[in-house]
């Protein structure tokens, strides 16, 4: 099968901005060869990135909000497309857009109900004339998944040759991991990864995040506040779960202050927060067995978050870039895969990951300039995929 050329686009969690990446993809038999040909961020401009954080739980959204932001943020991915064509070549064949997640919806029995991505792919597609693959998680919960994490699929094919347990951590505004080789398929949300900790650190600062973990590294850990934060059910729920700012929110945080005797000063609260998060993923990657850790998203750039991770676990932890996979866009190659997946007829969720009665088609489509062309479904299910070194400039 020839190469294709695809961009994936999509913002976490943190809502700071679109991760673009560019990646050359085909399909050799059981084998999904990826080729990375660079990465960007284009970052929200602030008075965006205001709108949508003030759209979180507990606030309010009414439909015109709504429809201002779907439109917003979809010019403004139709914007970082335009620069994954340049990082592309000057020339892709297609995109995947996972947009920006704004609600996803749990039950409190931890069902998932639905999930609501902004970023209308019509902005993208009249740009840049590509076809689009987009609202990639809902089906999933339609099928009775979690809709998240669908990393679970791009892990197990990735470390599908690697020895023992391997765990895929990505530490976004959200912390989640795969298990690849363990007694069965799974993935699932650890808890905050970065979300707690930018919500204080912009509290504090004006800015929304630890940058190095400068703040939390002069602080120290309150283990009466860190006992109230592991208190949450969320943690002892059974996988598959997933979760995100509708419940690690301000007034969540707050809520856990107001239960202590004393008050906790400005670098102690970033200490804590940043343990909660070393905790709670050590935690998790203890219970499943990790032989090793693979790491990546903007949370490995904080290194006293990665010291208090590595003194939590017992196995060594490896950042993804020493694989193949850039840990600053892992997430955006992972939406250009699901894009390519879709568009060559293969499933894109791993039921065993996300709960999903079965493996299924992800997305919509929406036409690029010219008619609508898919190219024969694939006869056979890949069952490994193997990074290509990033070419050198």
């Amino acid at each position: 099968m020839a190469w294709w050329r695809v961009l994936g686009l999509l913002s976490g969690t943190s809502m700071d901005g679109v991760d673009v990446a560019a990646a050359e993809l085909r399909l050799d038999h059981d084998t999904i060869e990826l080729r990375p040909l660079g990465s960007t961020v284009l970052p929200y401009p602030a008075v965006l990135r205001d709108k949508l954080l003030a759209t979180l739980p507990p606030a309010g959204c009414g439909a015109e909000d709504l429809c201002r932001l779907d439109t917003y943020v979809g010019q403004h991915f139709a914007a970082a497309a335009r620069l994954g064509v340049e990082l592309a070549g000057g020339r892709a064949d297609l995109i995947g857009s996972l947009g920006q997640t704004l609600y996803h919806w749990v039950q409190g029995s931890g069902r998932v109900r639905g999930t609501l991505q902004i970023g209308q792919p019509a902005w993208i597609a009249e740009a840049t004339g590509l076809p689009v693959v987009s609202d990639l998680r809902v089906r999933d919960v339609a099928a009775g998944g979690q809709g998240a994490p669908l990393a679970g699929l791009f892990d197990a094919l990735w470390l599908a040759d690697e020895p023992g347990t391997n765990v895929a951590l990505n530490i976004g505004g959200i912390a989640n991991i795969s298990v690849v080789g363990g007694m069965r398929p799974l993935a699932y949300d650890t808890g905050p990864g970065n979300a707690l900790i930018d919500l204080a650190a912009g509290q504090l600062t004006g800015t929304p995040q630890d940058t190095d973990g400068t703040l939390a590294a002069t602080g120290t850990v309150r283990t009466d506040l860190l006992a109230v934060l592991l208190s949450d059910a969320y943690y002892r729920r059974p996988a598959p779960k997933s979760t995100g700012k509708e419940h690690f929110n301000a007034d969540y945080l707050g809520r856990a202050l107001d239960k202590l005797d004393t008050e906790v000063h400005g670098a102690d609260l970033l200490a804590t927060l940043t343990e909660l998060t070393a905790c709670t993923v050590a935690d998790a990657c203890h219970a499943e067995r990790a032989a090793r850790v693979v790491a990546s998203g903007g949370g490995v750039r904080n290194p006293v978050l990665l010291a208090a991770l590595r003194r939590r676990l017992d196995v060594p932890l490896v950042i993804s870039d020493e694989l193949g996979v850039p840990a600053d866009s892992k997430e955006a190659h992972l939406t250009a895969l699901l894009g390519f997946l879709t568009w060559h007829g293969i499933t894109g969720n791993t039921p065993g990951t996300t709960g999903a009665t079965g493996p299924r088609l992800l997305g919509s489509i929406t036409p690029g300039a010219g008619p609508l062309r898919l190219p024969e479904p694939a006869t056979q299910q890949p069952k490994r995929l193997r990074v290509r070194p990033e070419p050198t400039a």
